[in-house]
């Protein structure tokens, strides 16, 4: 799997907005009528330019070139332990709809024992505003406050669940709030590129399978890697094998583009050893897992010179811009026994795999992670039933890593 099993299906339901879009935390049962969801609406918003942080709200914080970092930091307490700390909130976000889920996103330069916590907040159609919830708590390093979500906190207007913020009532706008945070007395230069996060709702209504468009016989040169000749790898990193598609599959578009990080603290005589690599690097400590899809995205976003984040797409017309402009994608599905003929396992309640190109006819093709060996992680699946299940299971939820 590439996420825990889930509690619920999120509601959550996206096209493209803006540069990017999101994601939702809790992984999405297998559906057993992979037709009776859509994804109308989805709106992205971020900010990541000296203009952008301009218009939001800083304390302790100083205004940079595409980045915030520390000006006159004041004192905080994290886990016992003394930081020094500055905050950037962002402007009222409006989608134009009554959202039901937010999934924030962002991009961060944490070095020592520095770190960022990401909160939400939501505002409903009645003016009420909801309290701030605290969605994570990310470093690179993992130290000395390890990695982790705080699911749970369900007040007012909302809760956490993982990686997704849960609206109790549609919400019509929100606020996303970024804490710098680096040990006391250090000179750690922590900072923020990017944040942002993708509003959404679902619908019920069926809808047709896409055209297909200029992303049709291309196929991308992303190397292939197995999740299962990992199985039973490093037990504090989700112990590999079925638990790993999500950084198998980072780890793959990251090979694309000649990314291939040293492994460290990683035994000798691992092939692959950067997919134990990554798992490491992306393990949320707080639900123990390696599918935490913003972790994911912030991780690489460490790496590329370009754009990472988690969005939604409504179907696999919008995933062929990708292709078509070079960038793979990797994405989220769930199904049932017979519901992905050619599929390496025979269900998954959340799964992750990357789409490296389309057939003449529009069928798909992707590095499924879950091949027994590397030789089998390339397949090609049926574009209909595909986008049926990619769709039903999580909303057309696909992480976009682009290098510059």
């Amino acid at each position: 799997m590439l996420r825990r099993a889930a509690t619920l299906l999120l509601p959550l339901g996206l096209p493209l907005v803006l540069a990017a879009s999101l994601v939702p935390a809790s992984g999405a049962a297998a559906p057993t009528d992979a037709r009776t969801r859509a994804t109308p609406q989805v709106a992205l918003t971020s900010w990541s330019s000296y203009a952008d942080f301009k218009a939001g709200t800083r304390t302790g914080l100083k205004l940079g070139r595409g980045q915030v970092s520390m000006l006159a930091p004041t004192p905080r307490t994290v886990a016992g332990r003394a930081y020094e700390a500055g905050t950037w909130t962002s402007p009222w976000a409006t989608p134009g709809f009554g959202a039901t889920a937010l999934v924030p996103s962002w991009e961060a330069t944490t070095p020592g024992r520095s770190m960022v916590r990401i909160q939400i907040r939501g505002r409903g159609a009645d003016g009420r505003t909801g309290s701030w919830d605290t969605v994570a708590d990310w470093s690179r390093t993992n130290r000395p406050v390890k990695r982790t979500t705080y699911s749970g906190q369900a007040d007012d207007l909302g809760r956490v669940s993982v990686d997704t913020w849960l609206a109790t009532t549609a919400v019509t706008s929100w606020q996303v709030r970024v804490t710098l945070l680096r040990p006391k007395g250090s000179k750690n230069a922590v900072s923020l590129e990017r944040v942002g996060a993708v509003a959404s709702v679902d619908a019920g209504t069926p809808r047709p399978t896409s055209t297909p468009g200029p992303g049709v016989g291309t196929v991308l040169p992303v190397p292939t890697y197995s999740q299962m000749v990992h199985s039973g790898h490093y037990p504090q990193w989700g112990g590999g094998g079925e638990a790993w598609c999500s950084p198998t599959s980072t780890a793959m578009v990251l090979g694309y583009y000649g990314i291939t990080p040293t492994p460290t603290g990683i035994a000798a005589g691992h092939a692959d050893a950067v997919v134990d690599h990554t798992a490491k690097m992306v393990y949320d400590h707080g639900y123990e897992g390696t599918g935490n899809w913003a972790f994911n995205t912030a991780y690489a976003a460490t790496l590329v010179g370009g754009d990472s984040y988690v969005t939604r797409m409504r179907d696999l017309r919008e995933a062929e811009d990708h292709i078509a402009a070079g960038v793979p994608l990797i994405v989220s599905i769930a199904f049932g026994r017979n519901q992905l003929a050619g599929a390496p396992i025979s269900t998954s309640n959340g799964h992750l795999l990357v789409i490296v190109g389309f057939e003449a006819d529009g069928d798909v093709v992707v590095n499924d992670p879950a091949g027994a060996t590397n030789a089998e992680v390339r397949r090609t699946y049926d574009r209909a039933q595909f986008e049926r299940l990619w769709i039903a299971a999580s909303g057309g939820t696909a992480y976009v890593i682009r290098n510059s």
